[in-house]
């Protein structure tokens, strides 16, 4: 549950409060980003279990470097899952935020997540956040992961200024 609210915090993270539709129904969304190593899947309820494997795999290193520490813990259930990919589904098709499982490009292993949204920053037109397993950290990986967005979101998407708030160990 505490997962769900995490998720759900998010969007009061990105908006500083309820929010509202991110981009206009005429905005055209660009295919999610893909290399020959990982490619970006909307989070959805099909791959809860690389996702929950992901976090849980990671609990100390995402308390450290993503949340406040609340999140990921221990007592998170498969159905608090289901639940938190559900609302992350609602808010893609809402258009309220466009976030994405970092998955191997067959699809059987998450190595982490990127979250485009709202920005409550002024002058600041959408904000990422995104973190990484801590193997994959652990690999340098985050290093690769963030310049290859930055590139990706500065080519591919229509914001002129993004936020790339970074919590550091």
């Amino acid at each position: 549950m505490l997962r769900v609210m995490f998720r759900l915090s998010l969007a009061f993270l990105f908006a500083g409060g309820l929010m509202a539709q991110f981009v206009g129904a005429d905005f055209v969304v660009p295919p999610p980003f893909k290399t020959t190593t990982y490619k970006l899947v909307p989070l959805g309820p099909e791959i809860v279990k690389q996702d929950y494997e992901a976090y849980m795999s990671s609990i100390d290193h995402l308390q450290k470097t993503f949340t406040d520490g609340t999140w990921p813990h221990k007592n998170v259930t498969m159905a608090d899952a289901i639940k938190d990919l559900e609302g992350e589904a609602a808010m893609i098709k809402a258009r309220k935020a466009f976030n994405y499982a970092v998955m191997t490009m067959d699809g059987k292993k998450e190595l982490g997540c990127v979250y485009i949204g709202p920005s409550k920053v002024a002058g600041q037109q959408a904000q990422v956040r995104m973190w990484v397993t801590k193997a994959e950290f652990d690999k340098g990986f985050e290093t690769q992961l963030r310049a290859e967005m930055k590139a990706w979101i500065g080519k591919a998407w229509a914001f002129k200024n993004v936020g790339w708030p970074q919590k550091t160990k």
